[in-house]
């Protein structure tokens, strides 16, 4: 790193502060000469600030103020595709201790031993996924409550009302988090960044053991599971439900043909 870059990047105290804002961020022509990273990319706003895009719809922005944090996110709303109304925020505070190791204390900020960019890229990876996580949760939780009262009314009562779209609805939802959490994000996988510097693997693993990215994870795809295999029951109930109508209703056709036959021979008989 060059010496204007470790200038701007001093200071006791700044703050990361990720933003979930979009389903996707078109990152392609931000590319720049003096960019810090391509994957993710991240290069610098100011003369101290820091941005870290993550193309599965994450920002992350260090040591920028309210009001400059504001302005980026603006200037970014033309490359979002399927924006949120309601944005996920993660914040941490970043501290300097050349004399230490790279650490996190109980209750204390991220201590580095410099605000090197490949450290501020973990801790940014590590608040993207902790952001993208807490979404996620939330949204598993909205699905657990939808699906909630048809188990309920199953296990009360024995019936269930409610149509088959709407239970294939949730299974959709389920799914559609699944694909989430396991695919463009990895949340579970280590960053690119850690190939080209190994040293700082045991900086990553402190962050991921802060955030409980693989705790978080698992228990995440847990819940999806169950919310499928749920999902799943109650639809084959309703096909079941569905195809018993339906017999039903033939050998109700095929009495009244009975009948009919019946009665045209009894009429003929007795004609």
């Amino acid at each position: 790193m060059d010496q204007t870059t470790k200038a701007q990047l001093q200071g006791t105290r700044i703050t990361a502060r990720a933003f979930f804002v979009a389903e996707r961020i078109n990152t392609a022509g931000l590319e720049r000469g003096d960019v810090l990273s391509t994957a993710p990319l991240a290069f610098r706003v100011g003369s101290e600030g820091v941005a870290v895009l993550f193309r599965y719809g994450v920002v992350v922005l260090i040591g920028l103020n309210a009001l400059e944090e504001d302005e980026f996110l603006r200037g970014l709303e033309h490359r979002l595709t399927g924006p949120f109304a309601r944005r996920e925020e993660e914040i941490a505070t970043i501290e300097v201790a050349a004399e230490k190791d790279d650490q996190i204390p109980p209750g204390g900020p991220i201590s580095l031993q410099s605000r090197s960019p490949e450290r501020l890229i973990l801790v940014a990876e590590a608040l993207a996924k902790s952001a993208v996580l807490s979404r996620h949760e939330r949204e598993v939780a909205t699905v657990f409550e939808q699906t909630e009262p048809f188990a309920r009314q199953l296990a009360r009562s024995g019936q269930m009302h409610g149509g088959r779209r709407a239970i294939l609805q949730q299974i959709g939802n389920a799914l559609s988090v699944q694909h989430r959490v396991t695919g463009p994000v990895a949340v579970s996988e280590k960053p690119d960044l850690l190939w080209d510097h190994p040293q700082l693997e045991r900086l990553y693993a402190r962050l991921a053991d802060e955030y409980e990215l693989k705790e978080r994870a698992e228990a995440l795809n847990r819940k999806l599971k169950v919310v499928a295999e749920t999902a799943q029951v109650l639809t084959d109930i309703i096909d079941t439900r569905r195809s018993l109508r339906l017999e039903i209703i033939i050998v109700l056709l095929i009495l009244f043909e009975v009948l009919i036959t019946v009665y045209q021979l009894a009429s003929r008989v007795l004609g």
